[in-house]
């Protein structure tokens, strides 16, 4: 989500043409606190934060200052606030006295987050696989905040939209679900709750699904889903708890434009931005979602490392449809195909052809549909159809998520109407009532969302400091599994920085040998 432009080495500070201001800092300050806004009960250790600036009148703890044209030193800088970022910091904050800034071409929610459809499921995820210790570990970590929410009295579903609805892994063929017993059965021996449900199991679970005799389904039971925009406003709320201790700032609608060198050390002391330099006694993380691997090229530009960063963008389109009131699910629901993205189609014709890669013309297209209940107030219904999810921008709501396509198209975002009517006609094939409205009766009631996905060849994220960079990590390549990932990635990435050691172990998602 940052854009840079080139990479400059020892800095001279004075003789920038900005001047020194304060985004709520103190000259010398020292506390203690515990935070429940990020339903943790950890109480930090006390801190001494010096900074050059003067102390402003200071910010309060859901709307911090920030500043422009100046100088300021922080331990941890991070790049990206998408779910990623945003945990990473929260991290940094709870578990340590580190002082964090989060920088942001833009504002949080604009990139991949903004469309996350929130699954926190493992029903698609393969035991033994490099994946599975990790997804399994951030969702105990989701679920360990949301239990603690609850023991405060808070309530999950309002502040995270969190809902235990289980999942159901969707097969229409015999062999499908010949496949999905074999994986209920590893499920199973990998310490999870599984079972394989008949066709009749399946209509009675859901009986808007259509179902015959071929069909089946694995049904994990535990799995879970939360509203991407409402934890995103979780996270930020959280964070900013610490902006008046002086520990935590954010720079919005602040490109980066490079990293500045120690002409000692080499190491990068700091990172200048369109309206800042901000330095770093810690770490610069990069988080920047798909955009990561270019912005690493030009911040790398100049310098003696060679980094080439496989990360690019998968595009995929989101149709709101509003008042769409004859529909049910009780649990989300994915088909066999999207664990493999099987179901692909040529687009001869597609308008944006010219910003294609060498991947080529392709659509893959996959059913997925939860419905999310957000709030004790249902004041309309509405369904939404996408490629990895979204949540309407009303915050009390019954909506319905249906998708999901990908395409490769570069960084393009144009809205193409081939790929919605396939979306629909997908989502046809499972549910009948859907049939019973063309897409052209919402022509005057729709919204159409493009989003753009952070995608890795071979499927794992990329966490881990850049070699020859000491004090540069990366963390990104999380695809549509930025949500479900999040928490563990944040765990993992603070860790390396601070030196804990591992929870899960970090070797298959490592920049080096991959990048």
């Amino acid at each position: 989500m940052a854009s840079a432009s080139t990479f400059l080495s020892h800095p001279n500070p004075q003789a920038n043409d900005v001047v020194s201001s304060a985004i709520c800092q103190f000259k010398s300050c020292s506390f203690a606190s515990q935070s429940t806004l990020f339903g943790s009960k950890f109480a930090s250790k006390s801190l001494s934060l010096h900074t050059a600036t003067t102390r402003p009148a200071c910010a309060s703890d859901s709307e911090p200052i920030s500043a422009s044209h100046s100088h300021q030193t922080f331990d941890v800088l991070i790049i990206g606030a998408g779910i990623i970022g945003l945990t990473i910091a929260r991290q940094f904050l709870i578990g340590s006295d580190l002082s964090v800034a989060v920088i942001d071409k833009s504002v949080p929610c604009s990139g991949a987050t903004g469309a996350g459809q929130g699954y926190i499921w493992m029903a698609h995820k393969t035991p033994g696989s490099d994946l599975w210790d990790f997804g399994l570990r951030s969702q105990r970590l989701w679920e360990d905040l949301t239990e603690s929410l609850s023991e405060q009295g808070l309530d999950p579903l309002q502040l995270l939209g969190w809902k235990k609805t289980g999942s159901l892994l969707v097969g229409r063929t015999p062999e499908e679900s010949d496949m999905l017993k074999r994986r209920v059965k590893l499920l199973c021996e990998a310490g999870l709750r599984a079972e394989y449900l008949s066709a009749i199991d399946l209509l009675v679970k859901e009986p808007e699904l259509m179902v015959d005799k071929d069909t089946g389904a694995a049904f994990l039971p535990d799995d879970c889903q939360l509203d991407a925009r409402r934890a995103v406003e979780f996270l930020e709320k959280g964070n900013r708890h610490y902006s008046s201790k002086g520990r935590y700032a954010e720079f919005y609608n602040d490109p980066v434009i490079s990293l500045l060198r120690s002409g000692g050390s080499g190491e990068v002391e700091a990172m200048k931005t369109s309206r800042n330099i901000l330095y770093t006694k810690k770490a610069i993380v990069v988080a920047a979602g798909c955009w990561s691997g270019s912005l690493m090229c030009d911040l790398l530009r100049e310098s003696e490392v060679v980094l080439d960063v496989p990360v690019k963008p998968r595009k995929g389109h989101l149709l709101v449809l509003e008042n769409f009131n004859s529909f049910q699910l009780n649990h989300g629901l994915m088909e066999v195909g999207y664990v493999d993205h099987q179901t692909a189609i040529p687009l001869p014709n597609i308008s944006t052809s010219g910003l294609l890669d060498h991947d080529g013309q392709t659509l893959s297209v996959s059913m997925t549909a939860t419905m999310d209940t957000a709030g004790n107030i249902v004041l309309e219904l509405c369904m939404i159809i996408l490629f990895y999810g979204i949540f309407p921008p009303f915050p009390l709501s019954l909506s319905l998520s249906l998708g999901s396509s990908r395409q490769f198209a570069g960084f393009c975002s144009e809205l193409e109407e081939s790929i919605i009517s396939r979306i629909w006609d997908r989502a046809g094939e499972f549910f009948p009532k859907l049939r019973e409205k063309s897409l052209s009766d919402f022509s005057k009631s729709r919204e159409v969302r493009v989003g753009l996905r952070p995608y890795m060849p071979d499927g794992k994220p990329v966490i881990g400091p850049v070699p020859g960079v000491a004090n540069v990590f990366l963390a990104t390549g999380h695809e549509g599994g930025g949500l479900s990932m999040a928490l563990g990635t944040a765990e993992m990435l603070a860790d390396m920085v601070i030196g804990n050691p591992e929870k899960v172990n970090s070797a298959p998602f490592a920049v080096h040998g991959r990048c």
